[in-house]
């Protein structure tokens, strides 16, 4: 039995991550086992909510693995945890463009029957808060709108106007937040600042918003609300399960080292990833390309993810002896799988600075935000993907990339437009579509593979 929640709102910008944060946080503090979850492929808000509770974020993303995975992956975050609180996506009810409810927060409640907790600006309205809260609740019956919780709620005054609105539609308020400066967090291009750019900030935030919960939110009702879920039936998803049983290691017995970009600069990861590559035989060391001069010892593979190198170009830049290090490493044909980020890094400059030279591309930023869900074809062999293997993955990026000759395309895009995209060059995958490899887990045992030939 997983006691769950699900915190939805109408809209992107009600609030969500404050109240769900806070509620992972204060339900931490209370002495309860809290697993953090986030729908969509949200890099940021899990960092946060590993903060709030000591475990990972780990995200819950239809798209990206199907709805079928999305029980058993969550069943795997919580295991030992007493309750599960979900973080939505934008509105309950947007997901992937064109698509209807796939990738919204109401199929991830609807598949996980978890009650949701609507978070409602209530900053310019008052009795009109009841028909916004109707329409949502009525949208969709097969969604259990369990109650709300009111946020930027201005007075004493204000808030009896809007709870006397509710009465009217027969909905709980759960919980009234009043504004306040201490919870607000930094944000740029991309969203908030990641936690690992701002830990001892991050922390205040955090704590700041655990308070904002404890005061004005009905903890113990949100807890029974939670554990009124029915109870998880599905499979617990497994890393080494999905992954496979080990791989075929050297003669000499040793798991190969896969070297994991981190750090400031490099924060965009799924929990799930170094699950699988340690399930597939591997040895995950985290390395920073702010600071670290050298490669972990021994590695045998390179997995650079996404983040924020743009704003740390002139540090990446300046780390001459770890650029050179990663360039030898690809030269000589070691595995690199780059994602975004990592892509960048990869190329012969960014915004003029020079970066590793592994790929002959310049990279730039742009004003223009590339963002969304993408469906692709590998079109080349590589350490990833053989040809011919089909993913879903998502572009989060205000960066072009302007390429030179002398590598293949990685991907194939056949949704939403059709193009090609990334670089394959020896053992280098380099592309700027993000994937979740529990969605496509046998990308992980055939990198592991390469890894130990």
């Amino acid at each position: 039995m997983v006691a769950r929640l699900v915190i939805a709102a109408p809209s992107s910008g009600s609030g969500k991550t404050t109240v769900a944060t806070g509620l992972m946080a204060a339900f931490s503090a209370a002495g309860l086992r809290v697993s953090p979850h986030k729908v969509g492929p949200d890099y940021i808000d899990p960092g946060y909510h590993a903060l709030a509770t000591g475990r990972p974020g780990r995200n819950l993303d239809a798209y990206l693995c199907g709805t079928e995975l999305l029980e058993p992956l969550l069943a795997h975050g919580a295991a030992g945890c007493d309750l599960a609180v979900v973080e939505g996506v934008m509105g309950m009810f947007d997901g992937a463009s064109g698509a209807g409810e796939l990738a919204s927060t109401a199929q991830v409640a609807k598949v996980l029957r978890a009650p949701v907790v609507l978070v409602v600006d209530a900053s310019a309205q008052s009795r009109s808060v009841a028909a916004l809260v109707h329409g949502f609740v009525s949208f969709d019956p097969q969604v259990r709108v369990g109650g709300v919780i009111l946020n930027k709620v201005a007075s004493d005054r204000h808030e009896g106007l809007l709870r006397e609105a509710l009465e009217e539609v027969g909905m709980p308020v759960l919980g009234v937040v009043r504004r306040r400066a201490a919870v607000a967090t930094p944000s740029r291009h991309l969203g908030l600042v990641p936690v690992a750019e701002r830990t001892a900030d991050a922390v205040g935030s955090v704590d700041a918003m655990a308070e904002l919960v404890r005061e004005g939110c009905d903890l113990a009702a949100l807890l029974a609300l939670a554990r009124s879920a029915p109870p998880l039936t599905g499979a617990v998803w497994s890393p080494e399960t999905e992954g496979g049983a080990g791989t075929a290691l050297p003669r000499t017995g040793r798991r190969p080292v896969v070297a994991v970009a981190g750090g400031p600069a490099f924060t965009f990861a799924y929990a799930e990833h170094p699950e699988l590559l340690t399930a597939c035989g591997a040895e995950v060391v985290t390395f920073d390309p702010l600071r670290d001069e050298r490669l972990p010892e021994g590695t045998s593979g390179i997995v650079i993810g996404g983040g924020f190198p743009e704003v740390y170009a002139p540090e990446l830049s300046a780390n001459k002896e770890l650029r050179a290090e990663v360039a030898a490493f690809a030269e000589a044909g070691g595995p690199v799988a780059a994602e975004c980020a990592g892509l960048l890094y990869l190329a012969r400059s960014l915004d003029g600075l020079p970066m590793c030279g592994v790929l002959a591309a310049d990279a730039r930023m742009e004003k223009r935000l590339t963002l969304g869900y993408r469906e692709a074809v590998a079109v080349s062999d590589s350490v990833l993907a053989a040809v011919g293997t089909r993913a879903r993955g998502h572009e989060f990026h205000r960066t072009v990339i302007e390429p030179g000759a002398g590598a293949a395309p990685a991907w194939g895009m056949v949704r939403p437009e059709r193009r090609v995209e990334g670089f394959v060059q020896d053992g280098v995958h380099a592309s700027y579509l993000h994937t979740h490899w529990a969605g496509t887990p046998g990308v992980a045992r055939r990198f592991v593979e390469r890894c130990a030939r």
